[in-house]
């Protein structure tokens, strides 16, 4: 009988251990989240910002907000300026890609999707 209990107890164990790991494992992806990206030229420099939102099923909505500034001739900034867009994209699980819909521009993530990255550009998440 004792050992019985003990062989019970387990299995119990071992049944949580495996939905732990398929409940980890096997969830939806999750993309939502903000992303940033810093960049710069001898003309202006950027605060580039990513909001990316779950719509339904694989769509999403994604808010881009844009910083920046115009160098002067002695590379002074300029007053700050601001931009911005509203995106509609889906994601492909096939191929694990996102597009955008309008202008079909190409999104991926890494594989804890800390970066984005929108054609060469890579967002890091915050």
């Amino acid at each position: 009988m004792e050992n019985q209990k003990f062989n019970t107890g387990k299995c119990l164990m071992t049944l949580l251990f495996l939905l732990g790991l398929l409940f980890s494992c096997g969830g939806p992806e999750s993309f939502e989240g903000a992303y940033v990206n810093t960049a710069g030229s001898e003309f202006s420099i950027a605060d580039d910002t990513l909001v990316v939102e779950q719509g339904e099923g694989n769509q999403f909505l994604i808010h881009r907000r844009t910083g920046f500034r115009f160098l002067d001739d002695q590379g002074r900034p300029g007053k700050r300026q601001y931009e911005n867009e509203e995106w509609r994209a889906v994601y492909d699980r096939n191929s694990e890609v996102m597009t955008e819909s309008r202008n079909g521009v190409v999104i991926t993530f890494n594989a804890d999707r800390s970066i984005l990255t929108v054609g060469k550009r890579k967002y890091k998440r915050i």
